[in-house]
C-alpha cells in the first residue's frame, strides 16, 4: 500500500490543497508533498494527525482493501426471472445489498406483478422508463405512467403490478436494500 498516494486521494476528496492540509496539521506544505510522493514517511503521531484532519482514522485508513467501484457495465448485472409472476429483476449495481440503497431495473410483463413487500424501515423510489404500472400501497392503488416517478416511506405492504397490454420497465431504488 502506498500511504502517500492514499493520503493524496483523501486530501483531494476533501477538497483541500496541500497547503490547507499542512496548516490544519501544523506541518509544512513541503512535508505533505513529500509524504504524498512517498519520499518520506510520517511518524505514527503525525499520521494520526493527518488522518484526523482528513476526517478518517487509522483503522479505516488501513482497512480499506480496494478502491470503490464507481462504474458498472452490462457484464456486472445479475438477473433473476420469475415466469409465474411475469417479471425480471436486474441488479444493476452488484452487491448493493451491503450499501444504503439498492437500485434495480424491473421488467414487468402485461398481467405481471412483484411479490408483496412487507412494511420495513426506509424508503422506495421508482421511475417508469416504459409502459405504466399500478403501485399498491396498503389499500391504495396509484397509476404511474412512463416518465413519471413514485416515492414513499415503506410503512405499509406494497407491490407493483402491470394491468396494461405492454411491458413496463421501472428503475426502482430501495433503502435500505430489500430486493
Amino acid at each position: 500500500m502506498k500511504i502517500g498516494e492514499k493520503i493524496r486521494r483523501l486530501r483531494i476528496r476533501n477538497q483541500l490543497t496541500q497547503e490547507e492540509l499542512a496548516n490544519r496539521c501544523e506541518l509544512s506544505k513541503g512535508f505533505i508533498s513529500q509524504v504524498e510522493r512517498d519520499l518520506t514517511s510520517p511518524s505514527i503521531t503525525t499520521l494520526l494527525d493527518i488522518l484526523e484532519c482528513l476526517g478518517t482514522n487509522i483503522k479505516d485508513f488501513f482497512n480499506e482493501t480496494m478502491d470503490e467501484k464507481i462504474v458498472f457495465k452490462k457484464d456486472d448485472i445479475f438477473i433473476r426471472e420469475n415466469p409465474d409472476l411475469k417479471y425480471q429483476v436486474q441488479w444493476i449495481v452488484p452487491n448493493s445489498q451491503k450499501n444504503r440503497m439498492e437500485p434495480i431495473l424491473l421488467d414487468l410483463e402485461p398481467g405481471g406483478a412483484t411479490e408483496m413487500d412487507d412494511p420495513h424501515e426506509g424508503e422506495e423510489f421508482g421511475f417508469i422508463l416504459a409502459g405504466s404500472i399500478n403501485l399498491h400501497l396498503g389499500n391504495q392503488v396509484f397509476k404511474v405512467r412512463k416518465n413519471e416517478s413514485f416515492y414513499f416511506k415503506a410503512v405499509v405492504s406494497h407491490y407493483l403490478s402491470n394491468p396494461g397490454s405492454s411491458k413496463a420497465k421501472v428503475l426502482w431504488v430501495s433503502t435500505p436494500p430489500s430486493f
